[in-house]
């Protein structure tokens, strides 16, 4: 199974692990980290809307939060999700 990942485990970032899924299964989301109770809501919204706006439909993603902001967020799951897929842009 092919993985990408981006971030770190630092303060206030996440580092977020994108794999592949079936065509078909749509996206699945797993968090752990010590906020994930207050932020739950709120990082899975960032996490899924930014994998729509790319247009990607079927994904693993594990999100290991540790406190990062919505566009820090953001940047991860783009950028695991962009390896994943080996795209560049």
């Amino acid at each position: 199974m092919k993985t990408a990942q981006a971030g770190t485990l630092e303060s206030m970032d996440c580092l977020v692990t994108a794999s592949e899924a079936e065509k078909g299964k749509g996206i699945f989301i797993t968090m752990e980290g010590s906020n994930i109770a207050r932020f739950r809501d709120s990082i899975l919204k960032t996490a899924k809307t930014t994998l729509q706006e790319m247009g990607i439909k079927d994904v693993i993603l594990s999100i290991q939060y540790n406190g990062a902001n919505d566009i820090v967020l953001k940047a991860r799951v783009e950028a695991a999700a962009k390896a994943l897929i080996g795209g560049d842009n």
